[in-house]
């Protein structure tokens, strides 16, 4: 018996807001797999200068300026993409945007802006690419959720909406679409480094903890953040022949986190 391939060898990739943090290294997880790579940000200069870091990582990625809000800015880029590299195998939906604001301050505009992007966008982006898929006999979604798709949290309310709301599309897809070999799956991370979250799990300049470091690594199994470089494996399994039997679930990649309590308070590392 052999055993299903991890490799993306031949199958085109398309990945939204790779532009950086967590997903530019999932979508070089993809390349460096053997997929083709696209992907797509809102704004000319960042996904040019996206363009220049895959290169560095030896990726050759195709990048697209899109608005994942737009139907008619999806359509063209699903086209152009079509032309430039075939039709697209394997789609992961990342971009989204968050405001942290108290539920009760937050507006009507900003609430459904967050839903536009994080929730809408997934669902618009998902039904341009099915029906290639469906011609070409299957495909791959991955829906990047989040931890607040179970959890709720302080100022979070349009997030976690949205992100509960994915968790629900990526069921559905599943459902609708299981038929035609298309798998929807969710990859939800836990509490990722990157540039932007390092600075909440270093010291003070006289030595103390973080509060944040603390309290993440005090609700994590694992007593440490994650990686970038943890979520490659899975968005390969997701996207490989590998999870070919695997439709509808949501991969927490979290350390433990949703599994576990917490270590109460005052018994943190200091």
């Amino acid at each position: 018996m052999q055993l299903p391939s991890f490799m993306l060898e031949g199958k085109i990739a398309l990945v939204t807001g790779a532009t950086r943090g967590i997903v530019f290294g999932l979508a070089t997880a993809l390349g460096k797999a053997g997929a083709a790579v696209a992907f797509c940000g809102r704004s000319e200069t960042s996904v040019r200068e996206a363009e220049i870091a895959f290169k560095e990582e030896g990726i050759a990625a195709h990048g697209y300026v899109c608005d994942v809000s737009d139907p008619v800015a999806i359509r063209t880029m699903v086209d152009a993409i079509e032309k430039d590299l075939g039709t697209v195998d394997i789609l992961v939906n990342n971009a989204g945007i968050t405001k942290r604001i108290p539920m009760t301050e937050l507006t009507l505009e900003e609430f459904e802006e967050v839903l536009r992007i994080d929730l809408t966008g997934p669902f618009l982006m998902s039904q341009a690419v099915i029906p290639g898929m469906i011609r070409k006999g299957g495909g791959k979604i991955i829906n990047i959720c989040s931890l607040m798709s179970e959890l709720g949290r302080e100022t979070l309310a349009a997030y976690s909406s949205a992100k509960g709301g994915l968790k629900m599309l990526t069921r559905n897809i599943a459902s609708e679409y299981g038929q035609y070999n298309i798998q929807c799956n969710g990859i939800g991370p836990g509490y990722i480094l990157t540039p932007m979250t390092r600075p909440l799990s270093e010291p003070s300049e006289d030595g103390r903890a973080n509060p944040f470091d603390l309290f993440v690594r005090s609700k994590t199994p694992a007593d440490r953040w994650g990686t970038p470089e943890d979520l490659m494996g899975p968005v390969v399994f997701l996207a490989s022949e590998a999870s070919r039997y695997i439709n509808g679930q949501i991969l927490y990649v979290d350390g433990g986190l949703l599994s576990y309590l917490g270590r109460p308070y005052g018994e943190e590392d200091t």
